[in-house]
C-alpha cells in the first residue's frame, strides 16, 4: 500500500469503513440497532444504509453483523432463512434470550460510554 492510498479511497470505502471499524467495538452479549450504529460511526441517519451494506457482507465475514437489530430490538431478517436462523443462533450463543422475534434492547444494548473502561 502506498502513501497515497488514503487519498484515493472513495466515500462509500470511507464510510464503510466507519461502519465496519464501529461493529467490531459492539462486544459480545450486546446488540444495537441499525440507527444507532449509522449514529455512532459518524453516519448520521443512515440505519437503511447500514441495513443494506450489511447484507452485503461476503459469507465467512468476521464482522459480528448478528448484534444488529431494528428498532426496538426487533430481529428483522426471516425466522426459517438461513441468514435469520443463523442470526439467532449466534445471539443465543452469546447468552441472549429472543422472545417475540426481539431482544431486550433495555437489558442487552450497547451503550459504549458505559462498556468503556
Amino acid at each position: 500500500m502506498n502513501s497515497d492510498s488514503c487519498a484515493t479511497q472513495t466515500a462509500a470505502e470511507i464510510r464503510r469503513e466507519a461502519l465496519y471499524s464501529t461493529l467490531m467495538q459492539v462486544p459480545a452479549g450486546y446488540v444495537v440497532t441499525y440507527g444507532q450504529l449509522a449514529a455512532l460511526a459518524g453516519l448520521g441517519r443512515a440505519a437503511r444504509w447500514v441495513g443494506r451494506t450489511l447484507s452485503q457482507l461476503p459469507a465467512g465475514s468476521r464482522l459480528p453483523w448478528h448484534r444488529v437489530l431494528a428498532a426496538g430490538g426487533r430481529i428483522s431478517l426471516p425466522a426459517g432463512s438461513p441468514s435469520g436462523d443463523e442470526q439467532r443462533a449466534r445471539l443465543r450463543t452469546e447468552g441472549l434470550s429472543i422472545m417475540n422475534n426481539r431482544v431486550d434492547i433495555q437489558r442487552h444494548g450497547w451503550r459504549p460510554i458505559e462498556h468503556c473502561g
